[in-house]
């Protein structure tokens, strides 16, 4: 069965473009111009992941970030014009997983969506994993159905956050940099040393677990080395 992807851009070249190379790659697309015309598109179709512009009219895709977010899981990308570092954070926080400045190369964006892709279905499947469920001090994981609990109430996580969680909790006590969690997570060589991507979704779960930066409970900070959750 082919994954389906919705594109959401007000500049029909573009979201042209994106759904030919996807398509190229038996994807099934789904395409709008306006982030109006595709909640129908939301609402009732089951998609694989969404690639949203930002800059819109009447609803942009922040704002269709979060909508989306409110029920669905499935790996959200940014398509950014401005290339400035406050959309980036910002789509992060609202629960995007990726994000590409324009203009941008069509087979990255391939590329990058293949990865996103390959990391949603083993949450889905809880393959090559050696645990189902994963526990530490009132925090519960579940791999196979990708459920988060926290003290008996569930969180809810993105893909991203999600991934996170699950390798440190698999190596509890060990420093994991965030050189290592991008590359467990995206499996390309997209990181740069400025790259704050995981810096964001971290503070993004904290703030999500009530953890706090000062004195934190689950996940913490070792300066120039990375994050851990001890044991």
């Amino acid at each position: 069965m082919k994954e389906k992807i919705l594109i959401v851009d007000d500049e029909p070249e573009i979201a042209d473009l994106v759904a030919l190379y996807l398509e190229n790659e038996d994807f099934q697309v789904f395409k709008f111009y306006s982030a109006r015309e595709a909640l129908n598109c939301i609402n009732n179709e089951k998609l694989d992941m969404a690639i949203l512009d930002v800059m819109m009219p009447e609803m942009d895709g922040f704002q269709l970030c979060r909508k989306i977010r409110e029920s669905h899981h499935y790996p959200v990308m940014m398509l950014t014009a401005k290339g400035e570092e406050i959309d980036k954070i910002t789509g992060l926080t609202l629960g995007a997983d990726d994000y590409m400045t324009k203009p941008f190369m069509p087979l990255e964006l391939v590329a990058r969506v293949k990865a996103q892709l390959r990391r949603y279905k083993r949450y889905n499947s809880g393959k090559d994993e050696p645990e189902e469920v994963l526990m530490h001090s009132g925090l519960v994981l579940n791999i196979k159905t990708h459920e988060c609990m926290l003290n008996e109430k569930p969180l809810s996580l993105t893909p991203t956050e999600f991934s996170i969680l699950r390798i440190l909790c698999q190596n509890k006590g060990t420093v994991v940099s965030a050189e290592e969690l991008f590359h467990q997570i995206w499996g390309d060589e997209y990181f740069s040393k400025s790259n704050n991507t995981i810096t964001v979704h971290v503070r993004h779960l904290r703030e999500k677990m009530g953890d706090s930066f000062e004195h934190p409970k689950y996940i913490k900070t070792v300066w120039g080395c990375g994050y851990k959750i001890e044991k």
